[in-house]
């Protein structure tokens, strides 16, 4: 009897224990391409009354992802998630992961992730609430071959840049680009562009060191350019206005691409520096 109470107790300890410590999870968006980064924001809220010490350990943060359309998600490795702090009572605290690089998720289909946060000084482990997102297809715009260097003394590396439109939740088109190795075999990058209106048709040029340069059309009188590194990263973004004549991607003198007409809008890194005094102006000379 008494063998029995001390396991009901003990029991009982441990839902209070998972009621006081919850874990939620939230993305920023509900549909993705294949192979695009899928940021996760898991979100650990401490009521116990007393602190909690976490991310000592892989284990403490651990994730399944299931596919609901029937096939295997192949997991690549565990997704890095070390790095020690403690959570007081009536805090929260945020860890931000992404799952791209560690599930295979390049099949369209609807997937669910559960995170599970695991205490080991109580012995406990909580699951968060299921978090649904759809990887969809898009429909490829434009595409072209460049080559790349990455070592000295060999051919350059052939890879393939594509504009990619995805229609985001049926409401909004979004742009992205897209690099890959040039049969297509492997993707390096998946990059968001920005927001796209249905009538635009995206200009786009490939410089002589490789770099993707793109304008297309955000609003009735906006359009964005951006910048795209030979590894998918974004460079530089700039916001163009239709004014005087409509933007487009021109070469000049130096053959250099750039943006040619339109008015670009003014950026707050654009403003120069304040240059302050370095020394007091003298006093005037009394009479």
């Amino acid at each position: 009897m008494k063998t029995f109470l001390v396991a009901i107790l003990a029991l009982t300890a441990f839902f209070r224990a998972a009621a006081q410590v919850s874990v939620e999870l939230g993305l920023d968006q509900d549909q993705f391409l294949p192979n695009e980064a899928v940021r996760l924001a898991v979100k650990i809220t401490n009521t116990s009354g007393q602190a909690v010490h976490l991310g000592a350990d892989p284990s403490w943060l651990t994730f399944s992802v299931e596919s609901e359309d029937g096939f295997v998600v192949v997991k690549n490795a565990d997704v890095p998630v070390v790095e020690e702090f403690d959570l007081e009572s009536s805090q929260l605290a945020t860890k931000h992961v992404d799952l791209q690089p560690y599930f295979v998720m390049g099949k369209p289909g609807r997937y669910k992730v559960v995170a599970t946060v695991r205490i080991k000084e109580w012995s406990l482990a909580v699951n968060s609430a299921p978090k649904h997102f759809d990887v969809i297809n898009g429909a490829e715009l434009w595409s072209q071959d460049f080559g790349v260097m990455v070592a000295t003394n060999t051919a350059p590396e052939p890879r393939k840049y594509a504009l990619v439109e995805a229609n985001y939740l049926r409401e909004q088109l979004r742009l992205y680009v897209l690099v890959s190795s040039g049969d297509g075999s492997h993707v390096f990058k998946v990059s968001p562009l920005g927001m796209l209106v249905s009538f635009s048709q995206p200009e786009a040029q490939v410089d002589r060191v490789s770099q993707l340069h793109v304008l297309w059309q955000t609003g009735a009188q906006s359009f964005s350019y951006t910048v795209i590194s030979p590894d998918g990263a974004v460079k530089s973004r700039d916001q163009y206005e239709n004014f005087g004549s409509r933007p487009h991607l021109a070469v000049n003198g130096n053959g250099e691409i750039v943006v040619a007409g339109g008015v670009r809008r003014t950026k707050p890194t654009d403003l120069p520096a304040m240059k302050l005094p370095t020394a007091q102006p003298a006093p005037p000379a009394k009479p």
